[in-house]
Protein backbone atom coordinates (compact mmCIF):
# COMPACT_ATOMS: atom_id res chain seq x y z
CA UNK A 1 0.00 0.00 0.00
CA UNK A 2 1.25 3.58 -1.29
CA UNK A 3 1.60 5.86 1.29
CA UNK A 4 -1.83 7.90 2.67
CA UNK A 5 -1.47 11.62 1.70
CA UNK A 6 -5.05 12.39 3.33
CA UNK A 7 -7.94 10.96 5.40
CA UNK A 8 -9.38 9.72 2.48
CA UNK A 9 -6.78 7.55 1.14
CA UNK A 10 -6.84 6.18 4.74
CA UNK A 11 -10.01 5.20 4.57
CA UNK A 12 -10.26 3.80 1.07
CA UNK A 13 -6.35 2.78 0.18
CA UNK A 14 -6.11 3.14 -3.76
CA UNK A 15 -5.50 -0.35 -6.02
CA UNK A 16 -2.10 0.32 -8.07
CA UNK A 17 -2.03 -1.91 -10.64
CA UNK A 18 1.36 -3.51 -11.44
CA UNK A 19 0.61 -3.31 -15.77
CA UNK A 20 -0.53 -1.28 -17.74
CA UNK A 21 -3.33 -2.30 -20.94
CA UNK A 22 -1.65 -1.60 -24.18
CA UNK A 23 -3.94 -1.66 -27.66
CA UNK A 24 -2.58 -4.26 -29.38
CA UNK A 25 -3.62 -5.90 -32.41
CA UNK A 26 -5.74 -9.22 -32.06
CA UNK A 27 -4.96 -11.61 -34.66
CA UNK A 28 -7.45 -13.76 -36.23
CA UNK A 29 -7.18 -17.11 -34.52
CA UNK A 30 -6.84 -14.86 -31.23
CA UNK A 31 -10.60 -13.24 -32.46
CA UNK A 32 -11.58 -16.71 -32.95
CA UNK A 33 -11.07 -18.14 -29.30
CA UNK A 34 -12.14 -15.01 -27.89
CA UNK A 35 -15.87 -15.28 -29.79
CA UNK A 36 -16.66 -18.95 -31.06
CA UNK A 37 -18.12 -20.97 -28.09
CA UNK A 38 -16.17 -24.04 -28.85
CA UNK A 39 -13.23 -22.44 -26.84
CA UNK A 40 -14.99 -21.66 -23.88
CA UNK A 41 -13.61 -24.37 -21.81
CA UNK A 42 -10.19 -22.60 -21.66
CA UNK A 43 -11.49 -19.14 -20.99
CA UNK A 44 -12.63 -18.90 -17.66
CA UNK A 45 -14.83 -15.93 -17.15
CA UNK A 46 -16.17 -12.68 -19.05
CA UNK A 47 -14.81 -9.28 -19.51
CA UNK A 48 -16.59 -6.57 -18.52
CA UNK A 49 -17.38 -3.19 -20.50
CA UNK A 50 -14.48 -1.94 -19.92
CA UNK A 51 -12.46 -4.83 -20.72
CA UNK A 52 -11.72 -5.78 -16.92
CA UNK A 53 -11.49 -9.08 -16.38
CA UNK A 54 -14.74 -10.25 -14.05
CA UNK A 55 -13.19 -12.00 -11.30
CA UNK A 56 -16.38 -12.34 -8.81
CA UNK A 57 -16.53 -15.90 -7.94
CA UNK A 58 -13.90 -17.28 -8.52
CA UNK A 59 -12.20 -18.33 -5.14
CA UNK A 60 -11.27 -22.00 -6.20
CA UNK A 61 -8.27 -22.56 -8.77
CA UNK A 62 -8.55 -26.38 -8.38
CA UNK A 63 -12.37 -26.44 -8.46
CA UNK A 64 -12.09 -25.11 -12.57
CA UNK A 65 -10.54 -29.24 -13.14
CA UNK A 66 -13.27 -30.95 -11.39
CA UNK A 67 -14.19 -32.67 -14.82
CA UNK A 68 -11.18 -32.90 -16.20
CA UNK A 69 -9.15 -36.09 -16.29
CA UNK A 70 -6.81 -34.90 -13.67
CA UNK A 71 -9.30 -33.79 -11.21
CA UNK A 72 -8.86 -31.21 -8.33
CA UNK A 73 -5.74 -32.81 -6.70
CA UNK A 74 -3.11 -32.54 -9.17
CA UNK A 75 -0.26 -30.15 -8.69
CA UNK A 76 -0.91 -26.69 -9.76
CA UNK A 77 0.93 -23.98 -11.39
CA UNK A 78 -0.59 -20.30 -11.71
CA UNK A 79 1.08 -18.35 -14.26
CA UNK A 80 1.01 -14.33 -13.38
CA UNK A 81 0.94 -12.38 -16.99
CA UNK A 82 1.60 -15.12 -19.76
CA UNK A 83 1.92 -13.13 -22.43
CA UNK A 84 0.97 -14.54 -25.68
CA UNK A 85 0.75 -17.76 -24.08
CA UNK A 86 3.47 -20.06 -25.94
CA UNK A 87 5.45 -20.61 -23.06
CA UNK A 88 2.70 -21.70 -20.84
CA UNK A 89 1.02 -23.65 -23.87
CA UNK A 90 4.72 -25.63 -24.17
CA UNK A 91 4.93 -26.12 -20.08
CA UNK A 92 1.24 -27.75 -20.51
CA UNK A 93 2.28 -30.06 -22.36
CA UNK A 94 5.66 -31.08 -21.35
CA UNK A 95 4.18 -31.66 -17.85
CA UNK A 96 0.54 -33.10 -18.83
CA UNK A 97 -0.03 -34.91 -15.16
CA UNK A 98 0.08 -31.03 -13.36
CA UNK A 99 -2.53 -28.31 -13.75
CA UNK A 100 -1.51 -24.87 -15.18
CA UNK A 101 -4.17 -21.37 -14.48
CA UNK A 102 -2.85 -18.50 -16.73
CA UNK A 103 -3.70 -15.06 -15.90
CA UNK A 104 -3.69 -12.40 -18.46
CA UNK A 105 -5.11 -8.73 -18.47
CA UNK A 106 -4.76 -8.33 -22.32
CA UNK A 107 -7.32 -9.99 -24.43
CA UNK A 108 -5.03 -10.83 -27.99
CA UNK A 109 -2.81 -13.27 -24.97
CA UNK A 110 -5.85 -14.73 -23.96
CA UNK A 111 -7.38 -15.52 -27.51
CA UNK A 112 -3.96 -16.99 -28.62
CA UNK A 113 -3.15 -18.80 -25.81
CA UNK A 114 -6.85 -20.44 -25.87
CA UNK A 115 -6.81 -21.11 -29.84
CA UNK A 116 -3.57 -22.84 -29.25
CA UNK A 117 -4.45 -24.58 -26.59
CA UNK A 118 -7.49 -26.67 -27.86
CA UNK A 119 -5.33 -27.11 -31.33
CA UNK A 120 -2.92 -29.13 -28.96
CA UNK A 121 -5.86 -30.64 -26.92
CA UNK A 122 -5.30 -29.35 -23.80
CA UNK A 123 -6.96 -30.58 -20.80
CA UNK A 124 -5.15 -29.57 -18.31
CA UNK A 125 -4.85 -25.50 -18.80
CA UNK A 126 -7.39 -22.94 -17.77
CA UNK A 127 -6.75 -19.09 -18.72
CA UNK A 128 -8.31 -15.95 -16.47
CA UNK A 129 -8.79 -12.29 -17.65
CA UNK A 130 -8.30 -10.05 -14.84
CA UNK A 131 -5.40 -9.16 -12.12
CA UNK A 132 -3.39 -11.29 -10.36
CA UNK A 133 -3.09 -9.42 -6.68
CA UNK A 134 -7.10 -9.29 -6.91
CA UNK A 135 -7.45 -12.82 -7.98
CA UNK A 136 -5.17 -14.40 -4.99
CA UNK A 137 -6.72 -11.87 -2.01
CA UNK A 138 -10.13 -14.26 -3.07
CA UNK A 139 -8.34 -17.19 -3.12
CA UNK A 140 -7.57 -20.05 -0.22
CA UNK A 141 -4.71 -20.21 1.97
CA UNK A 142 -2.17 -22.62 0.75
CA UNK A 143 -3.54 -23.34 -2.34
CA UNK A 144 -0.96 -23.56 -5.40
CA UNK A 145 2.26 -25.20 -4.99
CA UNK A 146 3.89 -23.06 -8.02
CA UNK A 147 3.39 -19.76 -9.01
CA UNK A 148 5.19 -18.45 -11.56
CA UNK A 149 6.15 -14.75 -13.01
CA UNK A 150 8.19 -14.45 -15.89
CA UNK A 151 9.55 -11.59 -17.45
CA UNK A 152 7.10 -8.87 -15.80
CA UNK A 153 7.44 -5.38 -16.53
CA UNK A 154 10.30 -3.99 -15.21
CA UNK A 155 8.79 0.04 -14.57
CA UNK A 156 11.99 1.13 -15.03
CA UNK A 157 11.49 4.67 -13.89
CA UNK A 158 11.84 5.56 -10.42
CA UNK A 159 8.14 7.21 -9.76
CA UNK A 160 6.86 3.81 -11.08
CA UNK A 161 9.15 1.62 -8.61
CA UNK A 162 5.48 1.03 -6.66
CA UNK A 163 4.31 -0.71 -9.57
CA UNK A 164 6.40 -3.71 -9.51
CA UNK A 165 5.05 -6.62 -8.71
CA UNK A 166 7.32 -7.62 -6.46
CA UNK A 167 6.84 -5.93 -3.43
CA UNK A 168 6.86 -6.79 0.42
CA UNK A 169 2.74 -5.97 0.52
CA UNK A 170 1.82 -7.96 -2.68
CA UNK A 171 4.63 -11.17 -1.34
CA UNK A 172 2.48 -11.03 1.24
CA UNK A 173 -0.90 -12.04 -1.22
CA UNK A 174 1.51 -14.58 -2.96
CA UNK A 175 3.03 -16.36 0.12
CA UNK A 176 -0.51 -16.74 1.34
CA UNK A 177 -1.71 -18.17 -1.07
CA UNK A 178 1.14 -20.98 -1.34
CA UNK A 179 1.17 -24.52 -0.25
CA UNK A 180 4.54 -25.12 2.11
CA UNK A 181 7.33 -26.58 0.21
CA UNK A 182 5.77 -24.65 -2.75
CA UNK A 183 7.02 -22.44 -4.85
CA UNK A 184 7.70 -19.01 -6.41
CA UNK A 185 9.50 -18.37 -9.56
CA UNK A 186 10.58 -15.22 -11.35
CA UNK A 187 12.75 -14.44 -14.14
CA UNK A 188 13.66 -11.32 -15.62
CA UNK A 189 15.98 -9.58 -18.17
CA UNK A 190 16.24 -6.24 -16.81
CA UNK A 191 19.46 -6.60 -14.23
CA UNK A 192 18.65 -3.41 -11.67
CA UNK A 193 14.96 -5.36 -11.24
CA UNK A 194 16.51 -8.73 -10.72
CA UNK A 195 18.32 -7.07 -7.83
CA UNK A 196 15.54 -5.45 -6.43
CA UNK A 197 13.75 -8.81 -6.05
CA UNK A 198 16.74 -10.72 -5.06
CA UNK A 199 16.65 -8.13 -2.06
CA UNK A 200 12.76 -7.89 -1.64
CA UNK A 201 12.39 -11.83 -1.52
CA UNK A 202 15.92 -12.15 0.20
CA UNK A 203 14.65 -10.07 3.14
CA UNK A 204 11.20 -11.62 3.16
CA UNK A 205 9.74 -13.50 6.37
CA UNK A 206 8.45 -16.99 5.29
CA UNK A 207 10.56 -17.30 1.88
CA UNK A 208 13.82 -19.16 1.51
CA UNK A 209 16.31 -18.57 -1.64
CA UNK A 210 16.55 -22.19 -3.00
CA UNK A 211 20.02 -20.92 -4.29
CA UNK A 212 21.09 -19.74 -1.40
CA UNK A 213 20.85 -16.11 0.03
CA UNK A 214 21.91 -13.58 -2.98
CA UNK A 215 22.22 -15.57 -5.70
CA UNK A 216 20.10 -16.49 -8.38
CA UNK A 217 18.99 -20.07 -9.81
CA UNK A 218 20.30 -21.42 -13.42
CA UNK A 219 17.13 -21.53 -15.46
CA UNK A 220 15.20 -24.87 -15.04
CA UNK A 221 14.50 -27.22 -17.57
CA UNK A 222 10.60 -26.10 -17.08
CA UNK A 223 11.28 -23.11 -17.86
CA UNK A 224 10.91 -22.79 -21.78
CA UNK A 225 13.11 -20.26 -23.21
CA UNK A 226 10.99 -17.46 -25.31
CA UNK A 227 12.00 -16.22 -28.67
CA UNK A 228 12.70 -12.80 -26.93
CA UNK A 229 14.74 -14.53 -24.98
CA UNK A 230 17.01 -16.18 -26.96
CA UNK A 231 17.40 -12.67 -28.86
CA UNK A 232 18.29 -11.47 -25.91
CA UNK A 233 20.69 -13.83 -25.22
CA UNK A 234 22.57 -13.77 -28.10
CA UNK A 235 23.45 -10.17 -28.47
CA UNK A 236 24.88 -10.97 -25.01
CA UNK A 237 21.73 -9.63 -22.18
CA UNK A 238 21.66 -11.53 -19.25
CA UNK A 239 18.54 -13.25 -18.06
CA UNK A 240 18.15 -13.62 -13.85
CA UNK A 241 16.05 -16.51 -12.56
CA UNK A 242 14.89 -16.69 -9.09
CA UNK A 243 13.27 -19.91 -6.67
CA UNK A 244 12.03 -19.37 -3.53
CA UNK A 245 10.43 -22.01 -1.35
CA UNK A 246 7.29 -21.39 1.39
CA UNK A 247 8.71 -22.52 4.82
Amino acid sequence: MTKANNKSDIDHPRFINTFMKRRTHVSKHAETALTDPAYADYLVNDSDDRGHGILDGITDLRALFANMPNGTDAPLTFEIGFGMGSSLIEMALAEPARNFVGIEVHEPGLGKCAYLAKENGLQNLKLINGDAIKLMGQLPNNHIDRIQLYFPDPWQKKRHFKRRFVSPERMAIVTRCLEVGGEFHAATDWEDYAFWMLNVLDNFDGLTNTAGTGNFMPRPDYRPLTKFEKRGIERGHGVWDLVYVKD
